[in-house]
């Protein structure tokens, strides 16, 4: 009989590392809190009823897919930073084929979103929050693919905890603040203003922490899914098919009329054609090579190459030589941050739609090696711009113009010495009897749900770190998930008597080219996201999953949790606590799209001399007591 699965706090990386316990770590304090060890399955997940949804799943015999698939629907009923309506990224290794494959169930912009009807609304961007916020729904439709394709079990068995949840818990008290503070914006959106604030007009109208909260729409919607699946068994379809049938009710049947009819009464775009054209995408993931070691990430509609570039531009220097957070290293890591980032923030878009992104110039390690040629030693270059990767790939860059005139577009700006809010939010993770787990503490951040109205350096951080949570699981059998599901985050706009919160991701479009000809936003096209999961092989194994909510902090902190366990010898709970850095100079993804150069998120327990040295070479900082993040939790097997 297996274990009971411990439950466990939250902080927000989340990392299955496929290896033994590493030695002792260069620089690096002791950890707060232990690794732990299973030997059969690992669950993990950002709130512990999502995490114990997946050990439930892996004591019913389920594998990693169908436990990863549980704690999303969980999750998402749970509003861990997302809901129904959001997108979902994914990278799984199929054991089978031995092969790393992609998830795409980033949802669309719907039809009417174009450049001329956003600047016509007075806009410089697509809105942040409301109905013209929304692309189209993803989760679902991930979900069930991942589940049909490569999980074992029925869609009634993986939702049945979410239909439970969705009936009534006892809400946590961060969900309970979130929903409070955020109550002026969602009582402009009726079904919102109905599910998350029950007790209208009284001094606190968002449920009281540990009241149940409950949502009557959403359990129905779950329980329609449900049974169009089992409709579809009785008629004698096997189970793939059973579940596409389940799909089909979403984004095609009576679950579409009704999120369709309600996003148009209050003031969306969205079409039944924009639900029925939309599909997931199984996508053949991109990679570079580190050290003997192969990162995976999903392509240029997430920004997860630029950590690849990132570890192309590295692996010119001896890293491990710098000494851990030393100045020259974190003068490296930003230098060569901000040249990956420069790229993505010029070059990402979705790949389905042209132009075609130059992705094997920008993957090319000749490409990298250019890039490390203009890194200035000696102090911060604000002015780094994306490079020119078409030659690395044997073709003329079409955008040589926009590229030479790029600095002057955005509203980058200066960092100013404001302090953020911090916030932090609870982390849930079960180890079966072959993984080990290690949380961490939580880690100071900016919530995505903090109200409005703040200093400008404050919204500024507060765009910047729009979060998210993660999902990782892996079995004995040699399944692995990584997962970075996202949006509909409190405050959502709810779609009707659905219960399913809408995204806000439209908002990581831009309205002209020469900020970026590849994610002008145009009805049918993905916005390049932020959500980034990773996975790693080493010796064509598993060796490293990974994840970690924040916005555009995400593939900075999960490359220095990589160079942790890869250059400084850390085991896997040392290498989630260990203090990272920020960078603020690239252009943030959300809201104004504003940048800081020079701007440094630091640990105050860096040296004076440290901090002097990188005073000298032109940084500012935000100084904050725990900087390993935003990160939930990290896990080893």
């Amino acid at each position: 009989m297996r274990p009971r699965p411990a439950l466990l706090s939250r902080s927000a990386l989340a990392a299955i590392v496929a290896m033994a316990l590493f030695g002792a770590p260069a620089g690096a304090d002791k950890p707060h809190k232990p690794v732990l060890h299973g030997q059969h399955w690992v669950a993990i997940t950002g709130k512990p009823l999502g995490a114990q949804a997946g050990a439930m799943i892996f004591q019913r015999g389920g594998n990693a897919v169908d436990a990863a698939c549980a704690m999303l629907a969980a999750v998402t009923t749970l509003w861990d930073t997302l809901s129904w309506g959001g997108e979902t990224q994914a990278l799984i290794y199929d054991p089978t084929k031995k092969k790393v494959v992609g998830i795409n169930a980033l949802g669309v912009a719907p039809s009417g979103a174009t450049p001329e009807f956003f600047k016509g609304q007075k806009m410089k961007y697509p809105p942040e929050f409301g109905p013209l916020a929304a692309v189209t729904p993803g989760t679902p439709g991930g979900l069930f693919t991942m589940l049909a394709e490569y999980g074992t079990m029925s869609l009634a068995d993986v939702l049945a905890p979410a239909i439970q949840l969705a009936d009534g818990y006892p809400i946590e008290i961060e969900l309970s603040n979130v929903i409070e503070r955020n109550k002026a914006r969602i009582k402009q959106w009726p079904y919102a203003r109905a599910t998350m604030l029950p007790h209208q007009g009284q001094a606190r109208e968002a449920p009281a922490p540990g009241e149940m909260f409950r949502q009557p729409d959403l359990a129905a919607t779950l329980r329609k899914l449900v049974e169009a699946e089992g409709q579809a068994l009785k008629a004698g379809k096997d189970r793939k098919h059973a579940i596409y049938a389940a799909y089909d009710r979403f984004y095609k049947g009576d679950i579409a009329t009704e999120i369709v009819r309600s996003v148009k009464e209050q003031g969306g775009l969205f079409t039944m054609d924009d639900l029925a054209r939309w599909q997931v995408r199984i996508e053949e993931p991109v990679s570079t090579t580190y050290r003997g070691i192969t990162v995976y990430k999903l392509t240029t509609w997430v920004q997860g190459p630029a950590m690849l570039q990132a570890l192309n531009i590295l692996e010119n220097m001896d890293v491990k030589a710098m000494g851990y957070n030393s100045a020259r290293y974190l003068h490296a890591i930003y230098q060569t941050m901000s040249l990956a980032f420069a790229d993505r923030d010029f070059y990402y878009g979705d790949p389905y739609v042209p132009p075609a992104e130059p992705v094997k110039g920008l993957l090319s390690k000749a490409y990298a090696k250019e890039r490390f040629k203009q890194i200035n030693w000696a102090k911060n270059d604000p002015e780094i711009g994306p490079g020119d990767p078409y030659p690395f790939q044997g073709e003329k860059n079409p955008f040589r113009t926009l590229l030479e005139h790029w600095r002057a577009t955005g509203t980058a700006g200066t960092a100013t010495a404001g302090a953020p809010a911090a916030g932090s939010s609870t982390t849930g993770a079960s180890a079966g009897a072959g993984a080990s787990v290690a949380p961490v503490r939580p880690a100071a951040a900016i919530s995505a749900a903090e109200p409005t109205g703040q200093p400008a350096d404050d919204e500024f951080l507060r765009q910047f770190y729009a979060g998210t949570t993660s999902i990782e699981a892996a079995d004995d059998k040699g399944w692995v998930v990584s997962i970075t599901p996202s949006g509909g985050w409190v405050p959502a706009v709810i779609a009707g008597k659905t219960g399913v919160g809408l995204s806000q991701r439209m908002q990581s479009f831009v309205l002209d080219p020469a900020e970026n000809p590849f994610n002008v936003v145009e009805p049918g096209k993905h916005p390049r996201a932020t959500l980034t999961p990773t996975l790693a092989t080493k010796d064509g194994k598993p060796y490293l999953a990974f994840a970690v909510q924040g916005g555009d902090s995400q593939d900075q902190n999960l490359l220095q949790f990589f160079l942790n366990v890869v250059e400084f010898g850390m085991n896997v709970q040392e290498a989630c606590e260990a203090p990272n850095i920020n960078s603020y100079q690239m252009r943030s993804s959300f809201g104004s799209h504003d940048a800081r150069p020079g701007r440094m998120l630091i640990n105050q327990q860096l040296p004076g001399y440290v901090r002097n040295e990188l005073t000298r070479m032109g940084y500012s900082f935000e100084i904050r007591d725990r900087t390993s993040g935003p990160i939930d939790y990290g896990i080893a097997w």
